[in-house]
């Protein structure tokens, strides 16, 4: 009989820890949703992701980027070492994997079996006594590959994984509520465990936001980058001076006008002196 009560007592506790990990499977599958919908951008270098939680767009972004990834060759002389650049692009079909949070969030893209991955990591900074500084920013990017990998490593030397990572990266700093919008190209370096080599990121055509989305799959009011307000202050500078200069002109014409005028309207004195006695 104890023997038997054993049994079902394991059983039981089988049965409820499946059901718990059903329902905790399960409701992260329901909750969370990834999307590459890169095939809507008319930009062919131009990636758009979205991340939903609980049927909720919570981390959305778009952009441009290449990767300038230094890696060391054998010479002719089968002793030296060359150090040749591979040039990479997010494909189309890259695979997406993302967390929401309050302050804390990330974007991880991976493509060619996990030959390359790239990783963004967000904070918000919360300041309770002036609601109006938070901010969010990247506080740290990532970029893991494998040069085993001989479409673009070619002729690679001890090839293998490494990872290149920033320090202490505070950027894209926004203020909380708002998407960051950059047309200008971003560039980032990264340093690579292979020999500390310098790994550069660029990237161009940005809009993120990663927290504080109001509406689904909608950016929250747009803050332009210092980059691309400067440029367009030089591009509406010389239609603004133009339209002083020609308020200006409009200005003196009219008071020469209204003085010329006035001129007329008033009463001419003879010049002869003698004739004042007459008057």
């Amino acid at each position: 009989m104890e023997g038997i009560g054993f049994r079902t007592l394991d059983s039981t506790g089988v049965q409820r820890l499946t059901f718990v990990l059903f329902s905790f499977l399960s409701r992260i599958l329901a909750e969370q949703e990834v999307e590459n919908l890169s095939g809507l951008s008319t930009n062919p270098d131009k990636d758009i992701f979205v991340v939903r939680e609980n049927g909720t767009t919570c981390l959305m972004a778009e952009f441009a980027v290449r990767f300038l990834v230094p890696y060391d060759v054998l010479a002719l002389n089968g002793i030296d070492l060359i150090t040749e650049q591979a040039s990479l692009a997010l494909p189309r079909g890259a695979e997406i994997e993302g967390n929401c949070g309050n302050t804390e969030a990330d974007l991880q893209i991976s493509w060619i079996n996990d030959a390359y991955t790239f990783r963004i990591f967000f904070i918000k900074e919360v300041h309770n006594l002036s609601k109006g500084n938070d901010i969010w920013k990247i506080s740290k990017v990532q970029l893991s590959y494998d040069t085993s990998e001989a479409t673009q490593f070619i002729n690679a030397y001890n090839p293998g994984k490494h990872t290149a990572s920033t320090h202490r990266l505070s950027a894209l700093v926004t203020p909380a509520g708002r998407s960051y919008e950059c047309q200008a190209t971003q560039t980032l370096t990264l340093i690579s465990t292979d020999h500390q080599k310098g790994v550069t990121v660029s990237m161009s055509d940005i809009q993120i936001q990663p927290f504080d989305i109001m509406s689904d799959f909608t950016f929250g009011p747009v803050y332009k980058c210092i980059t691309d307000q400067r440029e367009q202050l030089e591009e509406t500078l010389p239609l603004i001076l133009g339209v002083i200069l020609a308020l200006i002109i409009v200005i003196t014409l009219s008071v020469y006008h209204v003085h010329l005028k006035m001129t007329a309207q008033q009463p001419q004195l003879p010049r002869d002196r003698s004739l004042y006695k007459n008057m």
